[in-house]
């Protein structure tokens, strides 16, 4: 092991325990929404991005991936999906990848992006099929590409591995302008590993952490986002999907720090109606 290994270490090994400490003291906030929304209220801007309640936009529909990655998502749904995303004035759509070209085409002249998935839902993919995809992905016309980390990679310590396969994406995406997010599969990761995820997310010039694909057992929680916000800082996007189901979630993940919500149940979200969808599973 080199000097910069482990002087790297070190700092991640820093890095981690004072953000763990930092989010300790808030732990109950983070786990109870409307005890967040009431620190959020009294001005607290370490756990709120924003930093003010009334700082959660009314307009919620311009933070929502419209979203549809079902295996068996048929050419009309994608269609509708397309529709949904006009109407309603969502960020983007995020479909798989086998659709990105049809759905560039029905938004063409519109303010709503195609956003795809790279690695997804595994991550277990090696850096140069990412890459390829990325890039296959972009000349069909996404302008977003959310990317699956190596997580077995992560949570074997080989945290150069997972460096390298997140800066393979995002200097493809990068080369056409497009933006990357990287879901780092809270559900399957510890505190720590979050933190070290978050970090080599930021390091690799990221414009995205997000939590979850939805297919990993488990969806965003206040508590991660505001793990990752604190992680990232101020600058950096936060995405939080899956399980998000209601405009009252996407008012709590924005207030914990999110920039971004993505969820299958965005209709239903700005409609004021539950949504039936598992996050992005749907």
């Amino acid at each position: 092991m080199t000097t910069q290994d482990v002087s790297r270490d070190q700092l991640v090994e820093l890095v981690t325990r004072e953000v763990l400490s930092a989010l300790s003291e808030r732990a109950d906030i983070c786990a109870n929404p409307t005890k967040l929304r009431e620190v959020v209220a009294n001005g607290a801007d370490r756990v709120s991005f924003h930093g003010a309640a009334e700082d959660v936009p009314l307009d919620l529909a311009k933070y929502i991936d419209h979203t549809l990655l079902r295996p068996d998502a048929t050419q009309d749904e994608i269609d509708t999906l397309c529709d949904e995303a006009l109407d309603n004035g969502f960020a983007s759509v995020c479909i798989n990848p086998f659709w990105v070209k049809r759905s560039a085409e029905k938004l063409r002249g519109s303010d709503v992006k195609v956003c795809t998935v790279i690695g997804f839902p595994l991550g277990a993919m090696t850096a140069d099929v990412k890459a390829a995809e990325t890039r296959k992905a972009l000349r069909d016309g996404a302008r977003e590409v959310d990317m699956v980390i190596n997580v077995g990679a992560l949570k074997s310590g080989q945290n150069d591995v997972v460096l390298k396969d997140i800066e393979r994406v995002v200097d493809a995406a990068h080369e056409s302008g497009a933006i990357t997010k990287v879901i780092l599969e809270t559900a399957l990761l510890t505190d720590e590993e979050k933190v070290i995820a978050s970090s080599l997310a930021k390091r690799a010039r990221a414009d995205f952490v997000k939590t979850s694909t939805g297919f990993g057992g488990g969806g965003a929680t206040v508590y991660d986002v505001a793990l990752m916000r604190e992680t990232v800082g101020p600058d950096m996007g936060v995405k939080a999907s899956g399980g998000v189901r209601t405009a009252e979630d996407v008012e709590d993940m924005i207030a914990a720090g999110a920039t971004r919500i993505g969820a299958s149940a965005g209709v239903q979200i700005v409609g004021g109606v539950e949504g039936d969808g598992d996050g992005e599973r749907y």
